[in-house]
C-alpha cells in the first residue's frame, strides 16, 4: 500500500463529500476494502482530505477551502482595514488635540471670491475661520497681499462667480505654503469688513 493508494481514496471521498455534503466513516473503510486496501488505514485517508473534510456530529463534511491567492488578498485587505482603523484613530486623537488648542477655530469648508489689490478675481476654497483669520486654499500664492474675500449668504444658489456677498473680509495673507503641485494654501488676518447691509465695520 504505497500513499498514492490513500490519496486515491482520499479525493474519492472528497468528491463524494462534495456532492452529498458529507461522507461517513464506514463509507471510507468500504471503499478501501473495494480498492483492496487495508480498511484499518482509514484514519489516514481522512488526514490526507483535510481541511476539506472536517468532523461534525460523527460526518466528515465537505468545506471549500480557499486557494493561496484569495487567502493572501483576504489577508492583505484585513491588515488594509486594521491600518486604516489605527490611522483613523490616530487622526482623530490629534484633531482633538489641536481642536483643543484652537477652541475658536471652526471647519468653514466654502468656495469663495477673492478679490486682489490689482482687481483681479479668483474663486478659491476656504478651509477653517477663526475670529482673527481665515485659511485659503487656491492654484495661487497671496504671501504678502491685501485681498478681499467675499462670502455668500449660507444656503445661498449663486456661484461663486455671479454672487453678491454677504459679506467681504479685507484679509492680509501672512503665509503661504505648497500643499499640491500648483496648489496652495494662504493664511491670513482680517483687517476689515463689510456687509451687504453696512458699508464698513471695523
Amino acid at each position: 500500500m504505497t500513499r498514492n493508494d490513500l490519496q486515491r481514496v482520499a479525493d474519492t471521498m472528497v468528491r463524494r463529500a462534495q456532492q452529498r455534503g458529507y461522507v461517513v466513516a464506514s463509507e471510507i473503510r468500504a471503499q478501501l476494502l473495494a480498492d483492496g486496501l487495508d480498511e484499518t488505514q482509514w484514519k489516514d485517508v481522512v488526514a490526507l482530505a483535510r481541511p476539506t473534510l472536517r468532523l461534525r456530529s460523527g460526518r466528515y463534511h465537505y468545506e471549500a477551502t480557499v486557494s493561496d491567492p484569495i487567502r493572501k488578498e483576504q489577508d492583505h485587505q484585513r491588515d488594509i482595514h486594521k491600518a486604516v482603523r489605527q490611522l483613523m484613530r490616530e487622526y482623530r486623537s490629534v484633531a482633538k488635540r489641536i481642536e483643543r488648542r484652537e477652541q475658536n477655530r471652526m471647519d468653514f469648508i466654502q468656495p469663495v471670491r477673492v478679490r486682489t489689490e490689482h482687481g483681479r478675481e479668483h474663486i478659491v476654497l476656504s478651509r477653517d475661520l477663526s475670529a482673527t483669520g481665515i485659511r485659503l486654499i487656491g492654484t495661487r500664492s497671496l504671501l504678502g497681499q491685501k485681498v478681499w474675500v467675499e462670502v455668500p449668504k449660507p444656503g445661498s444658489s449663486e456661484t461663486p462667480a455671479d454672487m453678491v456677498p454677504e459679506w467681504s473680509f479685507l484679509v492680509r495673507i501672512l503665509w503661504t505654503c505648497a500643499v499640491a503641485e500648483d496648489l496652495f494654501e494662504n493664511g491670513g488676518s482680517f483687517i476689515e469688513v463689510q456687509t451687504s447691509t453696512n458699508s464698513t465695520s471695523h
